[in-house]
Protein backbone atom coordinates (compact mmCIF):
# COMPACT_ATOMS: atom_id res chain seq x y z
CA UNK A 1 0.00 0.00 0.00
CA UNK A 2 1.38 3.30 -1.09
CA UNK A 3 2.40 5.18 2.68
CA UNK A 4 0.04 8.19 3.08
CA UNK A 5 0.86 11.51 5.16
CA UNK A 6 1.05 11.74 8.77
CA UNK A 7 -2.06 12.71 10.62
CA UNK A 8 -2.38 13.98 14.15
CA UNK A 9 -4.31 12.61 16.69
CA UNK A 10 -5.56 14.80 19.24
CA UNK A 11 -7.16 12.64 22.20
CA UNK A 12 -9.99 14.06 23.89
CA UNK A 13 -10.99 12.08 26.45
CA UNK A 14 -10.30 13.83 29.65
CA UNK A 15 -11.98 16.71 27.89
CA UNK A 16 -14.99 16.31 25.91
CA UNK A 17 -15.20 12.77 27.68
CA UNK A 18 -15.95 15.04 30.89
CA UNK A 19 -19.80 15.18 29.41
CA UNK A 20 -20.01 11.70 30.16
CA UNK A 21 -19.02 11.37 33.55
CA UNK A 22 -20.94 14.55 34.78
CA UNK A 23 -17.07 16.55 34.87
CA UNK A 24 -16.21 13.81 38.08
CA UNK A 25 -12.92 12.37 36.90
CA UNK A 26 -11.19 11.80 40.01
CA UNK A 27 -7.49 12.29 40.41
CA UNK A 28 -6.52 8.98 39.83
CA UNK A 29 -9.09 8.51 36.61
CA UNK A 30 -7.13 11.25 35.11
CA UNK A 31 -3.65 9.86 35.50
CA UNK A 32 -4.25 6.39 34.65
CA UNK A 33 -6.06 7.69 31.44
CA UNK A 34 -3.17 10.77 30.31
CA UNK A 35 -0.65 7.67 31.39
CA UNK A 36 -2.54 5.24 28.82
CA UNK A 37 -2.41 7.68 26.33
CA UNK A 38 0.69 8.35 26.38
CA UNK A 39 2.00 4.84 26.21
CA UNK A 40 0.10 4.40 22.81
CA UNK A 41 1.92 7.39 21.79
CA UNK A 42 -1.15 9.85 21.26
CA UNK A 43 0.67 13.17 19.93
CA UNK A 44 -1.56 15.35 22.19
CA UNK A 45 -4.09 14.95 25.11
CA UNK A 46 -6.63 17.67 26.15
CA UNK A 47 -7.33 18.29 29.80
CA UNK A 48 -9.95 20.07 31.15
CA UNK A 49 -13.95 20.58 31.99
CA UNK A 50 -15.65 19.31 29.63
CA UNK A 51 -16.71 23.05 28.67
CA UNK A 52 -13.08 24.27 28.94
CA UNK A 53 -11.27 26.59 31.28
CA UNK A 54 -13.41 28.02 33.21
CA UNK A 55 -16.55 25.49 32.77
CA UNK A 56 -16.90 24.44 35.97
CA UNK A 57 -19.97 26.48 37.30
CA UNK A 58 -23.64 26.25 38.55
CA UNK A 59 -24.43 27.10 34.61
CA UNK A 60 -22.10 23.95 32.90
CA UNK A 61 -21.95 21.49 36.37
CA UNK A 62 -19.17 21.79 39.19
CA UNK A 63 -16.18 19.46 37.90
CA UNK A 64 -15.09 17.62 40.69
CA UNK A 65 -11.39 18.76 39.93
CA UNK A 66 -10.67 22.67 39.08
CA UNK A 67 -8.39 22.92 36.12
CA UNK A 68 -4.82 23.63 37.77
CA UNK A 69 -5.75 20.55 39.71
CA UNK A 70 -6.70 18.25 36.36
CA UNK A 71 -3.36 19.64 35.06
CA UNK A 72 -1.50 19.10 38.00
CA UNK A 73 -2.41 15.32 37.90
CA UNK A 74 -2.01 14.83 33.73
CA UNK A 75 1.78 16.38 34.01
CA UNK A 76 3.35 13.68 35.39
CA UNK A 77 1.95 11.20 33.20
CA UNK A 78 2.10 12.89 30.38
CA UNK A 79 5.47 11.40 29.11
CA UNK A 80 5.97 12.66 25.44
CA UNK A 81 2.76 13.69 24.81
CA UNK A 82 1.76 17.29 24.63
CA UNK A 83 -0.73 18.73 26.87
CA UNK A 84 -3.67 20.82 25.42
CA UNK A 85 -6.43 22.60 26.99
CA UNK A 86 -10.02 24.46 25.53
CA UNK A 87 -10.73 27.63 26.13
CA UNK A 88 -14.51 29.49 25.22
CA UNK A 89 -14.10 33.00 25.27
CA UNK A 90 -16.49 34.39 27.89
CA UNK A 91 -16.21 31.28 30.27
CA UNK A 92 -12.54 31.48 30.57
CA UNK A 93 -10.38 34.27 30.92
CA UNK A 94 -6.69 35.24 29.89
CA UNK A 95 -5.66 34.43 32.94
CA UNK A 96 -6.56 30.73 32.95
CA UNK A 97 -4.55 30.77 29.82
CA UNK A 98 -1.51 31.85 31.74
CA UNK A 99 -2.66 29.46 34.51
CA UNK A 100 -2.60 26.72 32.22
CA UNK A 101 0.71 27.16 30.66
CA UNK A 102 2.28 27.39 34.10
CA UNK A 103 1.44 23.95 34.67
CA UNK A 104 2.79 22.55 31.70
CA UNK A 105 -0.25 23.30 28.84
CA UNK A 106 1.52 23.98 25.36
CA UNK A 107 -1.42 23.77 23.03
CA UNK A 108 -4.60 26.28 23.47
CA UNK A 109 -7.81 25.41 21.43
CA UNK A 110 -9.69 28.13 21.37
CA UNK A 111 -13.51 27.48 20.61
CA UNK A 112 -15.73 29.92 19.26
CA UNK A 113 -19.56 29.64 17.73
CA UNK A 114 -18.23 29.03 13.83
CA UNK A 115 -20.01 32.87 13.06
CA UNK A 116 -17.94 34.41 15.92
CA UNK A 117 -14.21 34.29 15.80
CA UNK A 118 -13.49 37.95 15.84
CA UNK A 119 -14.09 37.00 19.99
CA UNK A 120 -11.44 34.80 19.66
CA UNK A 121 -8.66 37.51 19.15
CA UNK A 122 -7.20 38.45 22.06
CA UNK A 123 -6.98 34.74 23.36
CA UNK A 124 -4.96 33.41 20.09
CA UNK A 125 -2.77 36.51 20.53
CA UNK A 126 -2.19 36.02 24.18
CA UNK A 127 -1.41 31.95 23.52
CA UNK A 128 0.83 32.64 20.93
CA UNK A 129 2.55 35.60 23.03
CA UNK A 130 2.74 32.86 26.16
CA UNK A 131 4.39 30.76 23.40
CA UNK A 132 1.75 28.39 23.40
CA UNK A 133 0.48 26.56 19.79
CA UNK A 134 -3.00 27.34 18.94
CA UNK A 135 -5.87 25.71 17.41
CA UNK A 136 -8.57 27.66 15.94
CA UNK A 137 -11.84 25.75 17.18
CA UNK A 138 -15.28 26.62 14.44
CA UNK A 139 -17.68 25.00 16.47
CA UNK A 140 -21.70 24.21 15.74
CA UNK A 141 -19.96 24.41 11.64
CA UNK A 142 -22.90 22.90 10.20
CA UNK A 143 -24.90 26.23 10.77
CA UNK A 144 -22.56 28.23 8.08
CA UNK A 145 -22.26 27.69 4.71
CA UNK A 146 -18.88 26.41 3.05
CA UNK A 147 -17.91 30.43 2.69
CA UNK A 148 -18.63 31.71 5.97
CA UNK A 149 -16.68 29.22 7.60
CA UNK A 150 -13.93 30.16 4.96
CA UNK A 151 -14.26 33.37 6.17
CA UNK A 152 -14.39 33.14 10.06
CA UNK A 153 -11.13 30.56 9.61
CA UNK A 154 -9.07 33.19 7.81
CA UNK A 155 -10.33 35.54 10.86
CA UNK A 156 -8.26 33.11 13.23
CA UNK A 157 -5.42 32.31 10.47
CA UNK A 158 -5.30 35.79 10.85
CA UNK A 159 -4.84 36.46 14.63
CA UNK A 160 -2.19 33.76 14.96
CA UNK A 161 -3.80 30.66 14.69
CA UNK A 162 -1.55 27.66 13.97
CA UNK A 163 -4.53 25.04 13.04
CA UNK A 164 -7.99 25.90 12.24
CA UNK A 165 -10.83 23.04 13.13
CA UNK A 166 -14.17 22.38 11.40
CA UNK A 167 -15.97 21.45 14.59
CA UNK A 168 -19.50 18.94 14.38
CA UNK A 169 -20.20 19.84 17.94
CA UNK A 170 -24.06 18.44 17.27
CA UNK A 171 -23.26 15.59 15.16
CA UNK A 172 -25.60 16.93 12.54
CA UNK A 173 -23.02 16.76 9.57
CA UNK A 174 -23.70 13.84 6.71
CA UNK A 175 -20.43 13.46 4.41
CA UNK A 176 -20.52 16.08 1.78
CA UNK A 177 -21.36 18.94 4.69
CA UNK A 178 -17.29 17.69 5.50
CA UNK A 179 -16.29 17.70 2.26
CA UNK A 180 -17.28 20.59 1.36
CA UNK A 181 -16.49 22.80 3.85
CA UNK A 182 -12.93 21.00 4.72
CA UNK A 183 -11.74 20.95 1.31
CA UNK A 184 -12.29 24.91 1.05
CA UNK A 185 -10.14 25.25 4.09
CA UNK A 186 -7.61 23.15 3.35
CA UNK A 187 -7.20 24.60 0.10
CA UNK A 188 -7.35 28.42 0.79
CA UNK A 189 -5.82 28.55 4.40
CA UNK A 190 -2.00 28.86 4.55
CA UNK A 191 -2.45 27.10 8.12
CA UNK A 192 -3.30 23.46 8.69
CA UNK A 193 -6.73 22.15 8.97
CA UNK A 194 -8.52 20.20 11.72
CA UNK A 195 -11.58 18.16 12.13
CA UNK A 196 -13.71 17.39 15.18
CA UNK A 197 -16.73 14.86 14.96
CA UNK A 198 -19.53 13.87 17.22
CA UNK A 199 -21.08 10.54 16.43
CA UNK A 200 -25.15 11.47 16.99
CA UNK A 201 -25.68 10.11 13.32
CA UNK A 202 -23.39 7.11 13.59
CA UNK A 203 -20.76 9.10 11.17
CA UNK A 204 -18.02 10.36 13.39
CA UNK A 205 -15.68 7.49 11.73
CA UNK A 206 -16.65 7.99 8.27
CA UNK A 207 -16.81 12.10 8.19
CA UNK A 208 -13.29 12.25 9.92
CA UNK A 209 -12.37 10.05 7.28
CA UNK A 210 -14.20 12.14 4.47
CA UNK A 211 -12.08 15.23 6.31
CA UNK A 212 -8.59 13.77 6.41
CA UNK A 213 -9.33 12.69 2.71
CA UNK A 214 -10.06 16.28 1.59
CA UNK A 215 -7.32 17.71 3.13
CA UNK A 216 -7.44 17.99 6.98
CA UNK A 217 -3.80 17.23 8.78
CA UNK A 218 -5.13 17.04 12.12
CA UNK A 219 -8.24 15.12 13.55
CA UNK A 220 -9.62 14.50 17.08
CA UNK A 221 -10.93 11.29 19.40
CA UNK A 222 -11.66 9.87 22.62
CA UNK A 223 -11.31 6.96 23.79
CA UNK A 224 -14.26 4.70 23.57
CA UNK A 225 -16.12 7.51 21.92
CA UNK A 226 -16.23 8.81 25.62
CA UNK A 227 -17.83 12.45 24.74
CA UNK A 228 -20.94 14.76 24.64
CA UNK A 229 -24.24 13.10 23.20
CA UNK A 230 -23.50 10.06 21.57
CA UNK A 231 -20.12 10.22 21.60
CA UNK A 232 -16.65 11.11 19.67
CA UNK A 233 -15.01 9.24 17.14
CA UNK A 234 -13.45 6.19 19.17
CA UNK A 235 -9.76 7.11 19.15
CA UNK A 236 -8.57 3.29 18.86
CA UNK A 237 -10.77 2.54 16.01
CA UNK A 238 -9.99 5.71 14.45
CA UNK A 239 -6.29 4.43 14.47
CA UNK A 240 -7.13 1.32 13.08
CA UNK A 241 -8.94 2.27 10.66
CA UNK A 242 -6.43 5.03 9.49
CA UNK A 243 -3.73 2.34 9.69
CA UNK A 244 -5.51 -0.01 6.98
CA UNK A 245 -6.03 2.77 5.32
CA UNK A 246 -2.09 3.16 4.96
CA UNK A 247 -1.57 6.79 7.07
CA UNK A 248 0.93 7.47 9.37
CA UNK A 249 -0.46 8.44 12.86
CA UNK A 250 2.84 7.31 15.16
CA UNK A 251 0.34 5.72 16.95
CA UNK A 252 0.92 2.11 19.17
CA UNK A 253 -2.64 0.23 17.77
CA UNK A 254 -2.67 -2.37 20.72
CA UNK A 255 -1.67 0.19 23.44
CA UNK A 256 -4.41 2.65 22.36
CA UNK A 257 -6.92 -0.46 22.46
CA UNK A 258 -6.14 -1.48 25.89
CA UNK A 259 -6.30 2.36 26.82
CA UNK A 260 -9.96 1.95 25.56
CA UNK A 261 -10.82 -1.82 26.48
CA UNK A 262 -9.15 -1.73 30.05
CA UNK A 263 -8.42 2.02 31.28
CA UNK A 264 -11.83 3.56 30.20
CA UNK A 265 -14.56 1.32 29.52
CA UNK A 266 -14.35 0.14 33.30
CA UNK A 267 -15.01 4.09 34.46
CA UNK A 268 -17.56 5.07 31.70
CA UNK A 269 -21.39 6.07 33.83
CA UNK A 270 -23.37 4.65 30.96
CA UNK A 271 -22.49 3.41 26.88
CA UNK A 272 -21.82 5.67 24.53
CA UNK A 273 -24.67 5.05 22.23
CA UNK A 274 -26.98 6.46 19.70
CA UNK A 275 -30.27 6.18 22.01
CA UNK A 276 -33.22 8.64 20.64
CA UNK A 277 -32.14 11.15 22.32
CA UNK A 278 -28.39 11.31 20.98
CA UNK A 279 -30.06 11.00 17.74
CA UNK A 280 -32.49 13.69 17.96
CA UNK A 281 -29.67 15.74 18.81
CA UNK A 282 -27.99 14.78 15.23
CA UNK A 283 -30.88 15.00 13.75
CA UNK A 284 -31.91 18.42 14.80
CA UNK A 285 -28.37 20.04 15.02
CA UNK A 286 -28.20 20.86 18.75
CA UNK A 287 -24.96 20.95 20.92
CA UNK A 288 -24.34 17.87 21.53
CA UNK A 289 -23.22 18.34 25.70
CA UNK A 290 -27.21 19.95 25.89
CA UNK A 291 -28.27 16.22 26.23
CA UNK A 292 -27.56 15.73 29.57
CA UNK A 293 -29.67 18.73 30.64
CA UNK A 294 -32.07 18.06 28.40
CA UNK A 295 -32.85 14.29 30.27
CA UNK A 296 -33.03 16.36 33.82
CA UNK A 297 -35.67 18.51 32.17
CA UNK A 298 -37.40 16.12 30.59
CA UNK A 299 -37.58 14.15 33.65
CA UNK A 300 -38.24 17.51 35.93
CA UNK A 301 -41.29 18.66 33.28
CA UNK A 302 -42.80 14.90 32.24
CA UNK A 303 -41.81 15.61 28.57
CA UNK A 304 -40.21 14.08 25.90
CA UNK A 305 -36.80 14.93 25.31
CA UNK A 306 -36.73 14.83 21.49
CA UNK A 307 -39.31 17.26 21.63
CA UNK A 308 -37.11 19.86 23.59
CA UNK A 309 -34.35 18.92 21.25
CA UNK A 310 -36.03 19.47 17.85
CA UNK A 311 -37.36 22.83 19.43
CA UNK A 312 -34.33 24.25 20.45
CA UNK A 313 -33.18 22.86 16.79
Amino acid sequence: MTQKRKIRIIDTTLRDGSHSVRHQYSADQVASITAALAKARIDTIEVTHGDGLGGSSIQYGYGLLSDRELLQVAKPALGNSKMAVLLLPGIGIKEDLEMAYEEGTRVARVATHVTEADISAQHIDLAKKIGMEVVGFLMLAHMADPQKVLEQAKLMESYGADVVYVVDSAGAMVPDHVRRRVSLLAGSLKIQTGFHAQNNLGLAIGNTIVAIEEGADVVDGSLAGMGAGAGNTPTEVLVAVLDKMGYETGVDLYAIMDAAEDVVRPMMQRPQVIDKAALSIGYAGVYSSFLLHTARAADKFKLDPRDILIELG
